[in-house]
């Protein structure tokens, strides 16, 4: 697991999720060595650490929560900012 360096903080963000979504989120994060807990109240406790983690974050909720059209409108934003060759 990624540990945080002197010059990182540690925040931790309580995620909203809704249940149907809750599961498959927290055991994504945890495939990626992302701390996270599932609370009583329904909500996903999640652990960043460093920029990666929370890109990570950011990424596993986007893809399953997200419509198809937002994540087609997400890769094309992401291939028109691609250096070209």
């Amino acid at each position: 697991m990624l540990q945080p360096s002197s010059s990182e903080t540690v925040v931790e963000h309580i995620l909203q999720i809704p249940l149907s979504d809750r599961w498959r989120i927290y055991h994504r994060l945890q495939e990626l060595m992302i701390p996270c807990w599932c609370l009583a109240d329904g909500s996903l406790r999640v652990q960043v650490n460093n920029y990666l983690m929370a890109v990570l974050v950011r990424s596993t909720v986007l893809q399953f929560m997200a419509s198809r059209q937002e994540l087609i409108d997400w890769l094309e934003q992401c291939w028109h900012l691609s250096p070209s060759s």
